[in-house]
């Protein structure tokens, strides 16, 4: 008999949580994923997570190495250029644009633009293909006990698995996070993100354009055609009250709305799916392990979808723990792994959680005069070109 059920007990079932399971199981580790609710993989299936996320080229390379992208590379949109938009004046239209082009910095671009609903049927299947790994859909992990030797989860199933490491991937409001007894720091800014698709007459060219009036930003990022007509995905990020009013809004008053808020740089905008209304919060865990413990994701941490940095950032946690996991398996989940693990990882979440922080809140700007200053740094951060490629590159995670 062996003296752990598992290697590696995943609590999660989220893009973050699967791709663990993908990644440790690929990687020969036995490994049990277990997330509350089943997964929606149909795009408009009630409950679908109609939010994209931006492969960047990192974590492209880490998907690519556990054998997932293969199963992702048809369906993505390439990210060509990251184009900033400044809207800040009287009326609603662009006053300053300026483009980000990948082609400064590498021969691929930023990254890949994906469904989240798509990504979790294609992690499900890569999952379903790899016998290292068993996924439980419709059960939680509720209880955590620990020793300096071994886990103990107890599920909602009634059972109880014991595992050498357990990856909390369960989300900002992580039950193995508060079982692990690690606080975290939440700052809220009275926003919510509508998200939804649209489609357009003039087409995206794999430009993602981020254009910045008042509330937070208006993102499009592209998608592949749908129903034969070029089409985006938008996060639209507003003070809470004004985004429950836009949600509320019938179909033909919002596209009014999005479409001059878009600055009617696509055309006219039609909405190609249903909305919806998530809270905007940034979130940092204390310390990113614990006894046998390790917190990934937003269970570690969470920031406004700016940037395209939330997934990145998860996967950045997966790749150092693989690496510490393949360099010394017979090392997992030790204090000494944790600990390493927490040391390299922690000060460039803290980083980025602080950058992401003061790019929103220059987003939320109304007064005319800081509306005024944000203009003027875009134009002075652009005007330099080693700031400008340095920028890029961090942000891709090629430095920091």
């Amino acid at each position: 008999m062996r003296p752990f059920d598992f290697d590696i007990i995943v609590s999660g079932g989220g893009v973050a949580g699967l791709s663990a399971a993908a990644l440790f199981g690929g990687a020969g580790f036995r490994v049990l994923c277990v997330d509350p609710a089943p997964p929606v993989t149909e795009r408009d299936a009630e409950g679908s997570d109609l939010r994209t996320t931006a492969i960047l080229q990192p974590a492209q390379a880490l998907l690519a190495e556990a054998g997932i992208w293969d199963r992702l590379d048809a369906e993505a949109a390439p990210l060509q250029v990251m184009r900033i938009v400044d809207a800040g004046g009287d009326v609603a239209e662009p006053r300053v644009v300026k483009d980000f082009d990948a082609g400064d910095i590498s021969e691929k671009p930023f990254g890949w633009n994906l469904p989240n609903w798509l990504l979790r049927r294609e992690m499900v299947a890569q999952l379903d293909s790899l016998d290292t790994v068993e996924f439980r859909s419709g059960v939680a992990a509720e209880t955590l006990f620990t020793r300096e030797a071994e886990a103990r989860v107890g599920l909602s199933d009634g059972t109880r698995a014991r595992a050498r490491l357990v990856l909390a991937a369960d989300g900002r409001g992580s039950p193995m996070r508060e079982a692990a007894g690690i606080p975290v720091k939440t700052t809220r800014y009275g926003q919510k993100a509508l998200a939804f698709a649209v489609t357009h007459p003039i087409p995206h060219d794999n430009v993602s354009t981020e254009i910045h009036r008042t509330g937070g930003p208006f993102t499009l990022v592209p998608l592949p055609d749908y129903e034969g007509r070029p089409s985006s995905a938008v996060v639209w990020m507003e003070e809470g009250p004004e985004a429950q009013r836009l949600a509320g809004l019938d179909v033909a008053q919002f596209e009014v709305e999005m479409s001059t808020r878009s600055c009617h740089l696509f055309g006219p905008l039609t909405l190609a799916s249903r909305r919806t209304v998530w809270p905007i919060i940034s979130q940092v865990a204390e310390r990113m392990a614990g006894e046998r413990i390790a917190l990934v994701a937003e269970a570690a941490h969470v920031v406004p979808p700016i940037g395209a940095q939330g997934l990145n950032m998860s996967l950045g946690d997966l790749h150092v723990l693989l690496e510490l996991a393949t360099a010394h398996p017979d090392s997992l989940g030790d204090r000494d792994m944790l600990e390493t693990y927490h040391k390299r990882r922690h000060w460039d979440v803290m980083a980025r959680v602080t950058g992401i922080d003061v790019l929103n809140r220059a987003s939320m700007v109304s007064a005319p005069v800081l509306r005024d200053a944000r203009m003027q740094a875009l134009n002075a951060l652009y005007g330099l070109a080693p700031v400008r490629k340095t920028l890029m590159q961090l942000g891709l995670g090629a430095r920091g």
